[in-house]
């Protein structure tokens, strides 16, 4: 028997509109023996549910968890309600609130004529309360509508898991459904994709047997049409596909050749039906096709809107830089100028041209020239990045606040929708949103949604780095449509006598790599050698470091790849024997074929606001608890991300991994210290500029290449990676 417990609903502590429920239940009874000692003890529960009465009896059945901020919960899997039980408790039932106008006498009444099993017997043949005396047929038609509407949810529930959807799946379906979800699974399963974005097209299609779908149905082609389309929106970050492309896709999932006179009628269908647009002879999601819309229409306001004017903006420019004994080019200061007086404007540039530095000044001055106390510079501007890491290394460069954009529009995690949008604005005036090239369509236009007309929108960011991981190449399009205010920065500030960095980053920006990147510098080395011992050398070269304390908060190895001897996997456990090795003093736990032990240097994989960790950020394992000494019955791992500890169950393994090495991708939006990248010809598909750039970019004081000098020479001469199809170029170039 599974197991539960049962008890009393006693009050909602949280509620979502997803049906995730926090709340307490006052324990009566369970079978379970970790929770005898809760036994009329009120305890704190977690869960999807559809309807929760207060004050009623429900069975729970779950587990007990140990929440790092919230202590000791019950997390619940399944559930259902008890049915009153006994004539007290049935004539106590139908003389609640719930049935209005019964009360206590006629109840009596009921359960006298019909028994201790009258509920049973009135959803079951509602005719027999003609037998109870003096109860009006309008007052029997109400208990009828009410009993039914009561056990109307738990068995949709029930059927929706027998189906094969699971608790969360099956209360966001019946939250949207109600009571016509039966019918809309049987008439049409695959219409739900198009309004509940939760649920999944494999999902739906694993169910077409029970349902008795037919492979070729065409409402299943249909659906998969936009499932492919979705799919290669964010595995390609294009943002439009070719007829094509997208009926091989289609073709392929589905395992057989559809009729293409058909399939083209389906296209025209989805069309109609507001799902795609055709633009020319391309195809874009809708959802894709508004947001780029939305965002030239936000972009045109803005470059259109009149600018600001200072008087006296020279005077307190020159005064800012006697007073920091500092001096800035014209570049810069144009870029100050303009950020202040313009309503949109784009300052771009690679590693050490100073963005970092603008930033802070443009802040400055316009704290000074409208005259604002530190509270009111915090209401009247935004600094906002796309990662964790870089808002945090935004605010440590600029000493002012900074954030992530999904915190700024204040992200709710259950619905994946944002609190601040068009309907509820953000009214900071100026918003300087710093890593561009790593923001997706979506989340610019969420951003541009939230923000009213009124704003100063500064974008700045390196548009030769790594497009976003979301479709789209944002920064790419507006710099090169020519339509929007842009200045670059172009002298290099990070430049001592005897460094390369800088100029190195500039030849493979350029493509131009020079005969020199073989001699070694103060901040740059090549060490040369074949791919085959690249292990082995970096394990030698990391011993080497570590002892002249070099230690893995100074310095982070990157590599583009995960699989092969080279690859991130491997090289990680390689790394964790020089920087962490096997001590009988440090617990260790084995997941898969990979070995945690406190110390590790570890990588959050997924955002977790809740946690507030984020894809990217960087921390240790300070502590491993075994399943029989902690409280949750299950072995833990605790991180420490900077101060903050986190905890992970083994449902949450698979959001870290090792981070010794990480790939380069992960890495943007950050900087280190010291970076470390082997270079071998088994990278060979991912040998491209732009992302070499991108890892160079990250270092500040040292850079580190070893392996095979051919390989990144076939790297920087690689301009052909994967370039991103989207129209927002040509609809700028078209609308401004």
């Amino acid at each position: 028997m599974k197991q539960y417990i049962k008890g009393q609903f006693t009050r909602s502590i949280f509620s979502s509109d997803n049906g995730y429920v926090i709340g307490l239940l006052k324990v009566r009874e369970t079978n379970d023996d970790e929770m005898q000692d809760y036994i009329n003890k009120t305890i704190t529960f977690t869960g999807y549910f559809a309807d929760l009465k207060l004050d009623e009896n429900y069975y729970m059945y779950g587990e007990t968890m140990e929440h790092p901020k919230y202590g000791f919960q019950y997390q619940v899997k399944e559930y259902e309600r008890v049915k009153p039980e006994g004539k007290d408790g049935v004539i106590e039932f139908l003389s609640s609130d719930l049935f209005p106008g019964i009360g206590s006498k006629m109840a009596k009444a009921i359960v006298e004529t019909l028994g201790e099993n009258a509920l049973d017997r009135i959803l079951n043949e509602e005719e027999c309360l003609a037998l109870v005396p003096k109860l009006s047929t309008a007052k029997a038609k109400k208990i009828v509508t009410i009993l039914n509407r009561y056990e109307e949810s738990h068995k949709t529930i029930v059927y929706l898991t027998e189906l094969g959807f699971n608790m969360r799946d099956a209360l966001t379906i019946y939250n949207k459904y109600k009571e016509n979800t039966i019918r809309v699974i049987e008439n049409n399963v695959f219409g739900m994709l198009n309004e509940i974005e939760e649920i999944s097209f494999p999902k739906i299609d694993e169910l077409r047997e029970q349902l008795n779908i037919e492979d070729d149905n065409e409402e299943r082609i249909k659906a998969c049409i936009i499932y492919i389309v979705k799919e290669m929106t964010f595995q390609k970050g294009d943002t439009y596909f070719s007829y094509d492309e997208i009926y091989y896709g289609v073709c392929n999932y589905l395992k057989f050749s559809v009729n293409s006179e058909l399939f083209q009628n389906m296209l025209e269908e989805l069309i109609s039906e507001d799902l795609l647009v055709q633009e020319d002879d391309t195809y874009v999601l809708t959802e894709i096709f508004e947001a780029e819309k939305n965002i030239i229409e936000k972009l045109k306001f803005l470059s259109e809107s009149s600018s600001t004017t200072y008087k006296k903006l020279d005077t307190y420019l020159k005064n800012m830089e006697e007073a920091n004994g500092i001096t800035y080019n014209s570049d810069q200061k144009a870029a100050i100028k303009q950020a202040l007086e313009n309503n949109l404007l784009i300052i771009t540039g690679g590693p050490g041209t100073g963005k970092t530095t603008i930033i802070k000044a443009i802040v400055t001055l316009y704290k000074e020239l409208n005259d604002l106390s530190d509270d009111e510079l915090n209401t009247r501007v935004a600094l906002l990045a796309p990662t964790g890491r870089a808002s945090k290394r935004m605010g440590e460069s600029t000493l002012l606040g900074a954030t992530t954009i999904h915190r700024f529009l204040k992200w709710n995690k259950d619905n994946n929708s944002f609190l601040v949008n068009k309907y509820n604005k953000d009214y900071h005036h100026l918003i300087i949103v710093d890593e561009v090239s790593m923001i997706d369509t979506y989340l610019f236009n969420s951003l541009l949604e939230g923000l009213t007309n009124n704003i100063k929108l500064v974008l700045v960011g390196d548009y030769h780095q790594l497009p976003s991981v979301g479709p789209g190449q944002l920064l790419k399009d507006f710099i090169e449509s020519d339509c929007i205010p842009t200045v670059y920065l172009n002298l290099l500030y990070r430049q001592e006598e005897n460094s390369y960095i800088t100029t190195l980053a500039t030849e493979i920006r350029e493509g131009e790599l020079s005969e020199f990147f073989l001699e070694t510098r103060d901040d740059y080395t090549f060490l040369q050698c074949t791919s085959e011992s690249i292990p082995k050398n970096l394990m030698n070269l990391c011993h080497t470091m570590l002892e002249k304390g070099y230690d893995t908060k100074r310095v982070q190895l990157m590599a583009p790849m995960y699989r092969g001897r080279c690859g991130i996997d491997e090289l990680n456990k390689d790394l964790q024997k020089v920087y962490n090795p096997e001590d009988p003093l440090k617990n260790e736990l084995r997941v898969g074929d990979v070995i945690y032990r406190e110390g590790d240097k570890v990588l959050q994989l997924v955002n977790m606001p809740e946690e507030n960790v984020f894809n990217g950020d960087i921390g240790y394992i300070k502590k491993i608890t075994f399943a029989h000494l902690s409280k949750s019955k299950k072995n833990e791992i605790y991180v420490d991300y900077d101060g903050l500890v986190v905890k992970y169950l083994p449902k949450d393994f698979n959001k870290i991994k090792h981070g010794f090495i990480i790939s380069i991708h992960k890495s943007q939006g950050s900087e280190f210290e010291c970076v470390v990248l082997p270079m071998t010809k088994s990278y060979y598909r991912m040998l491209y500029r732009k992302l070499i750039y991108t890892g160079v970019t990250r270092a500040k004081s040292k850079l580190i290449l070893i392996g095979e000098p051919q390989a990144f020479a076939m790297a920087v001469n690689n301009h052909n990676e994967n370039m991103r199809k989207t129209h927002l170029r040509e609809k700028i170039v078209n609308n401004f």
